[in-house]
């Protein structure tokens, strides 16, 4: 799982205001938000169908989630409102009729309307705008944020600790947002009413809550392997002394049969 991080590139446009008409992808077990990249493995051949409809005709493409991940053949109602409008960066199609994608999540974006259309999920999507002033206040959570998610992530061996520095380089809120909650490990339920969570700065708010409960975890998980190890060594040391008394005692009854 990627995040671009850098300035905006002005050839990479932003999604434009206003209803697009565009395919809807049903992701299984995730939630795609707006500056992740994210490689997929795609076999439902509707879905496969709406990925080559965006990839040959340069259009962008409604990342929704379905509510039931067991759910093979999912309806309108399976399927959550608001999503992420991403770009198929690449697709490639495998030997056993899957396709690996990867996609490119832009903006936040709501399907207003399911339109009629056999071969793949077609609906009509509204942007979602996000705005935000960034005060004094929303600096100083930014930096807090920044702090929490550093001391997080120098307790949790599965963060790479190179996205201290990437995450800090981030001044934006909702891009900052955006970015540290595909490594809260919360459940896809939460995650979603992230995504549907419009003002950056609750957001925010949010995430360092969980964050810090993240930490006090794993500190309180690092405790109790310490209180462990300590446990076996000592036992380890007390049955090495119990060992060097036995030797002895047969020492001293050999030396008394001699």
């Amino acid at each position: 799982m990627l995040f671009r991080n850098e300035k905006r590139d002005p050839k990479d446009p932003t999604p434009p205001a206003g209803a697009l008409r565009v395919p809807l992808l049903p992701l299984r077990d995730i939630i795609v938000f707006p500056h992740m990249v994210v490689p997929l493995f795609v076999g439902r051949q509707k879905s496969i169908r709406a990925l080559e409809e965006a990839m040959n005709k340069q259009k962008y493409i409604l990342l929704a989630a379905q509510k039931d991940a067991k759910t093979n053949d999912p309806a309108e109602d399976d399927i959550y409102r608001v999503g992420t409008l991403g770009t198929v960066v690449q697709l490639l199609r495998l030997p056993d009729g899957t396709v690996k994608v990867l996609v490119e999540g832009k903006r936040r974006a709501r399907a207003v309307k399911y339109l009629t259309n056999a071969e793949y999920f077609l609906v009509e999507a509204e942007p979602i705008e996000e705005n935000y002033d960034k005060s004094t206040e929303v600096e100083a959570l930014i930096r807090s944020v920044n702090s929490t998610f550093e001391n997080y992530v120098k307790l949790n061996k599965k963060i790479p600790p190179e996205m201290i520095m990437s995450v800090a380089a981030i001044d934006e809120p909702a891009r900052l947002a955006d970015t540290i909650v595909a490594h809260l490990g919360i459940k896809l339920e939460e995650k979603q009413t992230l995504l549907e969570l419009l003002n950056p700065a609750e957001r925010l708010e949010k995430q360092r809550s969980v964050a810090a409960d993240r930490r006090q975890q794993a500190a309180h998980a690092g405790r109790q392997q310490d209180r462990m190890r300590n446990a076996v060594l000592q036992a380890v040391a007390a049955a090495d002394d119990m060992a060097d008394g036995v030797d002895d005692r047969h020492h001293r009854i050999d030396r008394g049969h001699s």
